[in-house]
């Protein structure tokens, strides 16, 4: 289940992940990069994300939407 941004665990977040769906598999390294940058610089606006504690505090988990990709400029 997705949780809504929270900015008391933002300022917590000690590491990211992101989560690609198979349809984004071809994905060249770098446009994965580029994306994932994008995704977490901007993650208030994120359609899927997640906080998951952590020992030392939280890790932001999203999980690439179309609407997201779309966003980001991936087609």
């Amino acid at each position: 289940m997705a949780d809504q941004f929270d900015e008391y665990r933002e300022a917590l977040i000690m590491e990211t992940t992101t989560i690609w769906p198979a349809e984004y598999e071809d994905l060249l390294p770098e446009e994965r990069v580029r994306a994932e940058a994008a995704l977490h610089g901007q993650a208030q606006k994120c359609t899927q994300i997640e906080y998951v504690r952590t020992h030392t505090g939280f890790c932001r988990q999203i999980t690439v939407t179309p609407e997201d990709a779309q966003r980001v400029g991936l087609s």
